[in-house]
């Protein structure tokens, strides 16, 4: 196996986060879950084999398996790497991600999020999904499918401007001069992107937000509406029914039920 279909829509649920130490007792390893995805970050050289397929792993290395997939590990001594279990909800459109590739750049700041998870897990493992889940975001990343050129530079000034502001007052100025063009410019530029104007981007990402916490939090529902720039509840509920298709109240609901 070369390749795995990884969706991220959701979090995943981490059953487990760890530091492993292998390679002391016996040369030779083989796991198989059959419920859950194994993610691993490398800092040895070794020989993994995946179903059939044989994978050569050496520091820096990121491997995500599958569930229901055997493999083989083949030590050379004393071997520690990073890891964790997961089930991941088939939420969201799939990326296609190689099962072993390399971390390149990316390496410092997936192995601070993986020791940030492990370090999370006993008393915050709501941090640890989240940890966990950004981890994954850079690994689907990594893949050579994902390695086309960037959104225009604008494009990337804008929506980090968006994010870092969703809370407060948006206006399309205020984010055409975040990004350093114009008005106009950045409107052709984010609908290329993004499909959408500058206003319905912005509301997109609002009502996204409002969705995930109404369903993953317990903060009262004035406190989402006001974390999401649309502290008028009148409002709030209006768009949350055009855009949502249900109340603020009923979307809450049906997350708990």
């Amino acid at each position: 196996m070369h390749h795995t279909r990884l969706h991220l829509g959701e979090p995943p649920v981490v059953a487990q986060a760890g530091v492993g130490v292998h390679g002391v007792a016996s040369p030779t390893d083989v796991f198989r879950l059959p419920e859950l995805w194994q993610l691993h970050l490398y800092a040895y050289d070794a020989e993994l084999v995946v179903g059939t397929t044989p994978h050569s792993v050496r520091p820096g290395r990121v491997s995500l398996v599958p569930p229901g997939t055997t493999v083989r590990f083949h030590y050379r001594g004393r071997s520690e790497h990073l890891y964790a279990h997961l089930r991941i909800p088939a939420s969201g459109s799939a990326r296609t991600v190689p099962v072993v590739q390399d971390t390149g750049p990316e390496l410092p700041l997936l192995r601070a999020l993986l020791r940030q998870a492990v370090a999370a897990a006993p008393r915050e493992p709501e941090r640890t999904r989240a940890e966990i889940w950004t981890a994954l975001w850079r690994i689907a990343h990594l893949t050579p499918a994902a390695r086309r050129p960037g959104p225009h530079p604008a494009v990337a000034a804008a929506l980090t401007h968006i994010e870092a502001q969703l809370a407060g007052p948006l206006t399309v100025p205020d984010v055409a001069r975040a990004a350093g063009v114009s008005h106009n410019h950045l409107t052709r530029l984010l609908r290329a992107a993004t499909g959408d104007t500058v206003v319905g981007y912005i509301r997109r990402r609002r009502l996204d937000r409002a969705h995930h916490l109404l369903r993953a939090s317990t903060l009262s529902i004035p406190a989402v509406a006001a974390s999401v720039g649309i502290p008028d509840l009148q409002a709030f509920n209006k768009a949350c029914r055009r855009e949502l298709g249900a109340s603020p109240r009923a979307l809450r609901a049906e997350a708990t039920s």
